[in-house]
């Protein structure tokens, strides 16, 4: 339990109060276990060349004396590091040339750095969150997902209000919709800011989550006490932008604290509860609104969704506070070098992040909190397809709180809390194909990453093909089946279908693009946030109009031929990156391009770097990716042909 207070909001607040007297790491606790945590192999490299890596030829790499690998550290007994040190004192002293006192390796005085690397202490560290007990880690997808589905609901939960809505504040029915769709608007714009910050070493992830949800939770109040519709919408709004961090980085999250081969298992589970919120809101806020009314109450029944919402995500803040540990690596090595320095006195000790953020100028991180999640989201073309896909199901799905609306109570004549239970169709079909969905990624999907633990990424995306045309099946059986002489139950079993296509939509992309984009999952998901939510937010304000004028197997029809048009995306991506070479492969996941480039070239020369530079930083990057998906092998092929 104390490793998983310690590093709660709750385990630093209660280390600042005592000074660390009580939730001591191990390093403070045990003053020389810090040795174990210094990288003595990269702190030699940085000595030699200024970076962490070594030379990719090893036949360019200069023989380097003194260091002691962790392999051997621990294998054989190791000499007295006091007497290593000093001998290192000794030999600067005499020479005059800087030594690295850690790997005892001179620093070269032209490129160099004299640094202590701070990293993991072996590949078994229990801090590093892909070492947690397995049920620290379930626990905190938990916690995700409880803070997922707190935030998820308040989008439908007011849609049960809005004839109430649209009668106390004067407004038309599709203006009253404006309350969910600001919703939805808000926490797609959002996670563009809060996930590029949540990347930041020195922030981390549990920041954001929780002076958001503060705000998401303060909020509220003044939403329920709105005397006028202008002050409701702009509250929504600004809800639904404060709570929306977790639902773009709570993949991201996921991604931190599992390994790739068994992280589709939790994203499942995380899409679970994105979908439980906006199919459980109606049922919630619909009885609430039906039944929450008293006559000269304080409150007017559309409020009632609203304080309810309050109440989830108030106890969601508090179970947070006390018990969801940050999961950020680089955020917990930021911290450890800094508790290392507090207690060894030594300024050398860094950690690769640390170095990254010395390099980085005020323009680099606003390139990398602003500009990075539109370029990714919108150059790189993989990324722009899929997430366009998303956007419609996503859109679809906020489709539906108006199309049960002329369905269930229109022609079925259900009140407000019966036409909420018919939701519950959109989630028996997202539990119904779990069971399957689990089996294949057990049999199929496993077996296929390497001894390395990474699969190519196009290998999540074959469950998208079936998930494609369920979406269809779904809105034409359920278009055709909504008449008086049916039961009530056939359009809620078509209903279904598109449970079971969103589920596998959804995670096939969720699990490809952290896949594809490992160092800037956060903002690629944020990008991903902010396409469906747009459609999200619109898609609702036409579908009343639409169900009306066209009828609603007509209407459901429209949507369904769109669908058709869809389907054939995740196919041509996996063809295409299945059949092409590994360097264009790399070149595609990068967006590669002429144009790309000389926009990139003259964006970043003016004044601050060459062309050549920018030319060479972008081979560079298509050649780590490349490198990443293949053997290097074939890069070198590329390298002798272009000189």
């Amino acid at each position: 339990m104390t490793e998983l207070i310690r590093d709660t909001a709750f385990g630093h607040l209660v280390r600042f109060v005592t000074r660390g007297k009580y939730l001591k790491f191990a390093e403070e606790a045990d003053p020389t276990v810090w040795t174990r945590y210094i990288d003595e192999k990269k702190s030699a490299y940085l000595a030699h060349h200024g970076s962490t890596d070594p030379p990719e030829d090893p036949d360019d790499m200069p023989p380097i004396e003194g260091i002691r690998t962790r392999e051997a550290q621990y294998s054989h007994f190791p000499p007295p590091r006091l007497a290593r040190l000093a001998s290192s004192r000794s030999q600067r002293t005499s020479s005059q040339e800087p030594i690295n006192e850690v790997s005892g390796v001179p620093v070269d005085s032209e490129k160099g750095r004299d640094i202590h690397l701070v990293t993991w202490y072996g590949d078994d560290d229990p801090e590093n969150p892909r070492n947690w007990s397995l049920f620290k880690r379930v626990f905190v997808t938990f916690e995700i997902c409880l803070l997922t589905t707190s935030v998820y609901i308040g989008s439908s939960i007011y849609s049960a209000g809005t004839d109430n809505v649209a009668e106390i504040f004067g407004v038309s029915k599709v203006a009253a919709t404006l309350g969910l769709t600001l919703f939805v608007a808000g926490y797609g714009t959002g996670p563009m800011i809060f996930a590029p910050m949540s990347e930041i070493p020195q922030i981390g992830r549990n920041p954001i989550y929780l002076a958001t949800l503060a705000v998401f939770v303060a909020f509220q109040a003044p939403t329920a006490l709105s005397t006028n519709f202008g002050m409701l919408c702009a509250f929504r709004f600004l809800t639904g932008f404060f709570g929306s961090p977790v639902l773009a980085t709570g993949g991201a999250t996921l991604a931190d604290i599992w390994r790739p081969s068994k992280r589709a298992y939790a994203m499942s589970i995380w899409g679970i509860a994105a979908v439980s919120g906006p199919t459980l809101g109606p049922l919630v806020g619909g009885f609430a609104v039906q039944y929450g009314f008293v006559e000269g109450g304080f409150t007017a029944p559309w409020t009632w969704p609203i304080w309810e919402l309050m109440w989830l995500s108030g106890f969601c803040l508090v179970f947070l506070f006390f018990f969801l540990p940050e999961t950020s690596a680089n955020n917990i090595l930021v911290r450890r070098t800094k508790r290392l320095r507090k207690i060894t006195g030594d300024d050398k000790l860094k950690c690769e992040a640390e170095l990254m953020s010395e390099e980085m100028t005020g323009y680099d991180i606003v390139m990398m909190s602003l500009v990075r999640p539109f370029t990714l989201n919108f150059l790189e073309p993989m990324v722009f397809m899929l997430n366009l896909y998303i956007a419609l199901i996503y859109g679809l799905l906020y489709i539906w709180f108006e199309s049960f609306v002329a369905v269930f109570i229109g022609v079925y004549h259900f009140g407000l809390g019966q036409e909420g239970l018919a939701f519950l169709g959109l989630f028996i079909g997202t539990l119904l194909v779990i069971p399957p969905f689990f089996t294949y990624l057990k049999y199929k999907v496993e077996p296929q990453f390497d001894k390395n633990g990474e699969i190519q990424p196009e290998k999540r995306l074959p469950p998208a093909f079936v998930g494609g045309f369920c979406i269809p099946i779904c809105l034409f059986w359920f278009g055709w089946t909504a008449m008086p002489q049916i039961h009530w139950i056939v359009p809620i079993i078509g209903s279904a279908w598109f449970g079971i296509g969103a589920f596998l939509l959804f995670n096939s992309v969720l699990n490809y693009l952290p896949d594809a984009y490992p160092e800037h999952a956060a903002s690629v998901l944020a990008g991903n946030d902010l396409f469906r939510s747009s459609f999200g937010a619109g898609f609702p304000l036409f579908a009343s109009a639409m169900y009306s004028n066209l009828g609603i197997g007509w209407a459901s029809s429209t949507l369904g031929f769109i669908s058709l048009a869809f389907i054939p995306i995740p196919f041509v991506l996996y063809k295409v990156c299945s059949s092409s070479s590994p360097f264009d492969r790399a070149m595609l996941m990068c967006g590669f391009s002429m144009a790309r480039l000389c926009a990139r070239i003259t964006a970043r020369s003016r004044g601050r770097t060459c062309e050549g530079t920018v030319l060479r930083q972008e081979l560079e990057r298509i050649k780590k990716e490349y490198n990443r998906i293949h053997n290097r092998s074939g890069w070198m092929d590329f390298e002798a042909a272009t000189g």
